[in-house]
């Protein structure tokens, strides 16, 4: 499946958010007209703000699937167990894979006889980060906050095809997949591993069709991080505005041993689109929010979340998909112990 048809399945939610932007936007004009307008300077300042460093982000992602590499990732889950686990995790972390959308392309591989281990990494570390993400991250919160998250989606990949790995005789990990349409239908939207419509050639400039490809995947990233961005920069204007400084400390601060859970356990239900929550992370952190839970919050935001599970459980029987959320919810919470010890 290309990415630019993943990314059209993620438009629905993507147009929520705007509308509800949009909404509270209108709201604020009429009510608070001048407030309205210190709103809209600041989500411009920010845009400006990330646009060096979220823009080359966009370019690469594009080439990944103008190129073909995006369309070609079943290869790497062919070979042992371990390797594939390994190769499986850092082919998810690069590529601009994210959230719900991964769910066609893992049911297909599945549904193709790909073990569960290696799909599972793929799976926990693809909704993380991706070159688009790593540069938004590095333009909002820092760079220590972007590589943060590619070693926890690298780390949580690794830990959860490594603990999926081995219950790999069980009779759920061999045939983790419930039989339903629903699972034919999404087997059935996968490329084909090695059809000549995925062939990888980098000179994209040499072909019409992926030039098409470039221009069309590069917008419609572009749109999308647009389209959560502006509300989520107005949203962090509004948390400035009306909270007290150190207004969370006490939940998710330093000093509170259970910050980390606490932050998984709000970032991971409340789905936040991965763009959307740096703005609203970096407000929660100048409001006394740790850096550890800042951190859990943005990793269980991206794999955790109710509507990736919702998507889920029509697909994977009731183990494996149990034994996901587990792995999803301990990795966050690993991620942002180890990311707080050295932050």
């Amino acid at each position: 499946m290309s990415f630019s048809a993943l990314m059209h399945a993620a438009r629905p939610e993507a147009r929520h958010g705007c509308a509800i932007g949009v909404l509270v936007l209108v709201v604020l004009v009429l009510l608070y007209p001048v407030f309205a307008l210190d709103t809209a300077y600041f989500v411009a300042v920010g845009l400006v703000h990330v646009a060096p460093l979220v823009l080359p982000g966009i370019l690469l992602a594009a080439w990944i699937t103008a190129s073909g590499a995006s369309d070609s990732v079943a290869s790497v889950f062919q070979g042992r167990t371990w390797q594939t686990v390994f190769a499986a995790t850092f082919v998810g972390a690069l590529l601009p894979v994210c959230g719900v959308t991964v769910l066609p392309l893992m049911a297909g591989l599945l549904a193709a006889g790909v073990p569960l281990a290696p799909v599972m990494a793929f799976w926990l570390a693809s909704p993380i980060t991706g070159p688009a993400m790593l540069s938004a991250t590095a333009a909002t919160l820092g760079w220590e906050f972007a590589l943060g998250k590619a070693a926890a989606a690298i780390g949580l990949g690794l830990f959860g095809g490594g603990v999926t790995a081995l219950f790999a005789r069980r009779d759920w990990a061999t045939s983790p997949l419930r039989s339903n349409r629903i699972v034919g239908s999404l087997g059935a939207t996968c490329t084909p591993c090695g059809s000549s419509a995925s062939a990888f050639d980098a000179r994209i400039w040499r072909s019409p069709a992926r030039r098409q490809r470039f221009i069309a995947d590069a917008m419609s990233v572009g749109r999308l991080i647009l389209i959560v961005l502006i509300p989520a920069f107005a949203a962090e204007h509004l948390l400035n505005a009306w909270l007290e400084p150190n207004a969370v400390a006490a939940y998710v601060g330093r000093e509170n041993a259970l910050a980390v859970p606490i932050a998984v356990i709000v970032g991971g239900p409340a789905y936040i689109d991965g763009y959307a929550a740096l703005p609203l992370t970096r407000a929660l952190l100048e409001h006394g929010m740790s850096t550890g839970a800042a951190m859990a919050f943005l990793v269980s935001g991206g794999v955790v979340s109710i509507w990736g599970a919702m998507a889920i459980f029509p697909v994977l029987r009731v183990r494996p998909f149990l034994l996901y959320l587990g792995l999803a919810t301990i990795g966050s919470m690993l991620a942002g112990w180890g990311f707080g010890a050295l932050y």
